[in-house]
């Protein structure tokens, strides 16, 4: 966040805490004393007056989200992103743009936040504003079943698939600053990335016989969930780092505090009662991937 207080409660006082039991919208936890609900201006408000929340997610990253043949979208941020509308009051629309467009900022108002498993970094945090983490996310190293490479070191000089522009990449090419994460491990000397629109072209290049590449690094889970779907490929070694993911908003949107305070105060909550845990354990085989370490 930039300088700007993200709550407007410590000005209005005992006031807000009146217009919390009376307004639909307000973000309220479970002990309205523990914490001063936040009161709707900005973007926040627009966003109640419009009775939807847009929502930017990734389409082809199961079990993150990913869209059923029906149309409809599924997923671990899916779930997350529809119980913060719910309890913002709020409806839910979800957009898809491509990853490289989140992570770069100036949205252009075509979508209000992002609950696509947006790592939260350094370089990230000039451009875009963050909640708390959501989730933490370990990165795996996964191989092709026809490499034969079977530890980390095997990977050096070797050409690895990632999605663009995201954490996988900058790991791979030294630039990763991660924020509140344990220490990445040191990549293969002279690995190379090969970036391409989403992670899980990665598998379905390998399925479909390419040989561009000899590895593969994204979400343990999205690796896993390749593996098990047939991908011919090989888990490499311990997870080489693990990322803090946060709800994202385009910073140069300059009146998103309130919204910004409102959707943390909601991931504490989900995360008090239980919700957040339900929703990993639901979608990553009764694994935790909500709280750190």
């Amino acid at each position: 966040m930039r300088t700007r207080s993200r709550s407007l409660v410590t000005a209005l006082g005992a006031a807000t805490l009146l217009l919390a039991t009376a307004m639909p919208g307000l973000a309220q936890s479970p002990d309205a004393s523990s914490a001063p609900p936040v009161a709707p201006d900005g973007l926040y408000a627009r966003v109640l007056e419009n009775g939807t929340i847009r929502v930017s997610i990734e389409l082809n990253y199961a079990p993150y989200s990913f869209q059923n043949p029906d149309g409809s979208y599924a997923g671990f941020n899916v779930d997350v992103a529809t119980e913060i509308a719910k309890r913002l009051g709020v409806g839910v629309s979800f957009e898809i743009p491509s990853f490289d467009l989140v992570v770069a900022g100036s949205w252009a108002d075509r979508w209000d936040m992002s609950v696509g498993s947006v790592t939260i970094t350094e370089e990230r945090k000039k451009v875009l504003d963050f909640t708390q983490a959501y989730a933490f996310n370990p990165a795996q190293m996964a191989a092709t079943a026809a490499s034969g490479i079977t530890t980390l070191d095997g990977f050096a000089g070797q050409v690895v698939c990632v999605g663009a522009a995201t954490t996988y990449q900058q790991w791979l090419e030294g630039t990763l600053t991660l924020v509140d994460a344990p220490p990445a491990a040191t990549p293969p000397a002279g690995a190379t990335a090969f970036p391409l629109t989403t992670d899980q072209d990665c598998a379905q290049s390998v399925q479909s016989g390419r040989s561009d590449f000899t590895g593969w690094l994204s979400s343990a889970d999205t690796v896993e969930a390749a593996l098990a779907a047939g991908t011919p490929m090989v888990l490499v070694g311990d997870p080489v780092f693990l990322e803090s993911l946060g709800v994202a908003f385009d910073n140069t949107v300059a009146d998103n505090d309130s919204l910004v305070a409102a959707v943390d105060r909601i991931i504490s909550e989900m995360r008090a009662d239980g919700t957040l845990l339900a929703i990993s354990q639901q979608w990553f085989a009764g694994k935790d991937r909500v709280t750190a370490g």
